[in-house]
């Protein structure tokens, strides 16, 4: 499978909203209950346009143009707090449900690794899906601690708290 990694902009928003709506309910249904899902897909399916125009997200792209997945990192972990100095979150990583297992993830996270080490990030966290927690452990993570993260107040939804020592300081 051919496709570029680039950085992503504003114009990307709406592409990654139809990504996100067309690939979570088929790759999150197996590890997830339809209660679960049928609260939590409204509220991960949206492109948080900060972060995507951080420019430290980033979408990989075949040569017609389609979004085959995205991912970046940042210095805030998802809820807004900031990470301690040399470690970052991974963010809103998510592959096409019809691209997965042709590395386009690991292509995305090699990106960031390189990205990120070169603004002095030493560390990486993420917040895990379910079945995302296999493909974080093949790029070198350790699983910290199972969670929930409160998508809204009341909305639970089961996570995996992950890590891994980009490079020693």
């Amino acid at each position: 499978m051919q496709f570029t990694i680039r950085t992503a902009t504003r114009d990307d928003i709406g592409p990654l909203d139809a990504m996100f709506s067309r690939s979570y309910p088929k790759l999150l249904k197996a590890d997830y209950q339809p209660s679960v899902l049928i609260v939590a897909i409204p509220l991960i399916t949206r492109a948080q346009a900060s972060l995507v125009t951080s420019g430290s997200y980033y979408v990989a792209e075949a040569g017609e143009g389609a979004l085959l997945g995205a991912g970046g990192w940042s210095r805030s972990n998802p809820h807004g707090g900031r990470s301690e100095p040399g470690h970052a979150h991974l963010r809103h990583f998510a592959t096409d449900a019809n691209a997965t297992r042709n590395g386009v993830g690991r292509a995305i996270f090699e990106h960031c690794v390189i990205e990120a080490t070169k603004a002095g990030i030493i560390e990486f966290e993420c917040y895990s899906t379910l079945n995302a927690a296999p493909f974080y452990t093949s790029l070198g993570f350790t699983r910290l601690a199972d969670l929930k993260l409160e998508l809204r107040p009341g909305i639970l939804f089961p996570a995996i708290h992950m890590t891994r020592t980009l490079r020693r300081s």
